[in-house]
């Protein structure tokens, strides 16, 4: 705020006319503040643009990759057994029975109140051999199972109420222990004694203890390929889930049965389908958005005039060119064939479509020409899209920090301008105050000389 001097001596309403001094001189300022506006809606705009069009190149490359169109179903006709289908899956089918799905081992110790050794040592061993001693820090029950689930056996340990001692009344409990996996080699056996006990043979297998005993044994979970002929084959899994059926192919069980099982895998067509019109839609909405901020919108003003406003884009021959690209990378003919001949075209407003009936049709025909063309285009699209938004050398990138980098200049010119408009506040409000100083001295002036006037003699008549 500048210093208050409206003209006590002149009258004049100074301020408002330093204000009105100072707008006029702000006006180069105003301009590049409005400049400054423009490219940040500008620059806004095409970072939604560039963002939208790195995402669609992600996808597109996917898309382009011969795992991309490698789609297929897999399915069983079973409510116990599940497929799914994945890379390098093949049409095909097979019959299997369930023989036995996977366990893990379970166990329990006899009724106790506390651990009967002391220090209570425990020594597990695995089905690999592999040996893994636990202390726990006192006797008490709860303090050993802790110390089980802590030491990374591949087994964990419950605390079990199993009522009173009939002779002290006190409570009984049995420690479960349980593999921590399914699967054969999840099997363990349990010693009291410490691992060199183990290895001496003098530790006690836990099995021996009164009570205790084995409640499921650790098993892999097993499926018979052609059951009952000649060419009967096992596949084992340490879980319920088989990935080595077939090639791509994953089975799940949740129940085992004698009857037998068709595992039936066939090509995926809605699945192709969808990722061509997901493709397809994807290209035609950032087309849209190119459209819709280079439209140019007309208003009318208070005096009902007409008014012009550009659009973001309007005339900007970057986002143009893009536009252009993306439209080619999309319709071009592959080998001389149209995209239309599988369901993709362009209307004469500029959009793409994509027909699902067409696409299925050419999908009857010609899987593999189909799928074939599909990768060309969204390797086309790929291209194009990396070509524009890529970090260092995209073209819409480049554009966007070209823009970012004038926005920069812009506001170091502002803010001289600041410093400057300052400057000449200050210097107005220095010759008004000058102004009013000096009135006032002329006004002394002359109230002196009306005094000096009045007090000479007056000439007589």
């Amino acid at each position: 705020m500048g210093m208050a001097i409206d003209g006590l001596i002149s009258g004049l309403k100074t301020t408002d006319l330093i204000d009105s001094l100072m707008q006029a001189e702000a006006v180069p300022q105003t301009l590049l503040k409005n400049k400054v506006a423009d490219s940040s809606s500008f620059i806004s705009a095409m970072q939604a643009l560039n963002s939208k069009i790195a995402a669609l190149g992600d996808s597109a490359a996917k898309l382009a990759l011969p795992t991309g169109t490698d789609l297929h179903t897999a399915t069983t006709g079973s409510t116990t057994v599940t497929a799914t289908a994945g890379t390098g899956a093949v049409d095909g089918t097979i019959d299997f029975t369930v023989d036995r799905l996977a366990q893990s081992q379970v166990m329990v110790t006899g009724p106790l109140t506390e651990w009967p050794d002391q220090p209570p040592t425990l020594t597990f061993v695995a089905a690999d051999g592999t040996v893994t001693q636990v202390t726990a820090s006192s006797s008490s029950l709860a303090d050993v199972a802790a110390a089980i689930n802590k030491a990374g056996a591949g087994v964990s340990a419950t605390r079990v109420a199993a009522g009173l001692d009939p002779a002290t009344g006190q409570q009984l409990y049995r420690l479960q222990f349980s593999s921590t996996k399914t699967g054969a080699a999840a099997a363990f056996t349990a010693y009291r004694g410490t691992s060199a006990d183990v290895t001496a043979g003098t530790a006690t297998n836990l099995l021996a203890d009164a009570g205790a005993s084995q409640i499921r044994q650790a098993q892999d979970a097993q499926l018979t390929l052609w059951a009952g002929t000649g060419a009967a084959q096992a596949v084992t899994s340490a879980t319920n889930t088989f990935s080595d059926v077939l090639p791509g192919v994953t089975v799940t069980a949740t129940a085992a049965s004698t009857t037998p099982v068709t595992l039936t895998v066939a090509r995926d067509d809605k699945a192709i389908s969808d990722a061509a019109k997901s493709l397809v839609s994807t290209v035609n909405d950032i087309l849209s958005y190119i459209s819709a901020k280079q439209a140019v919108s007309t208003s009318t003003d208070t005096a009902g005039g007409t008014v012009v406003t550009a659009g973001v884009f309007t005339g900007e021959s970057v986002t143009r060119d893009v536009n252009q690209k993306l439209v080619d990378a999309i319709i071009a003919p592959i080998d001389g064939v149209s995209p239309s001949t599988y369901g993709i075209s362009i209307t004469r407003d500029g959009a793409v479509t994509f027909d699902p009936d067409v696409f299925a049709k050419a999908m009857a025909a010609d899987p593999d020409k189909v799928n074939a063309a599909v990768a060309v285009i969204a390797q086309r699209v790929a291209d194009t899209s990396k070509g524009a938004s890529d970090t260092y050398s995209g073209s819409l990138s480049l554009k966007i920090q070209g823009e970012q980098a004038t926005v920069k200049s812009l506001n170091d010119q502002i803010t001289d301008w600041d410093t400057r408009l300052s400057d000449r506040r200050s210097s107005l409000e220095k010759t008004y105050a000058n102004l009013e100083v000096q009135l006032q001295q002329l006004q002394s002036q002359s109230s002196w000389l009306t005094g000096q006037l009045s007090s000479l003699p007056t000439a007589s008549k």
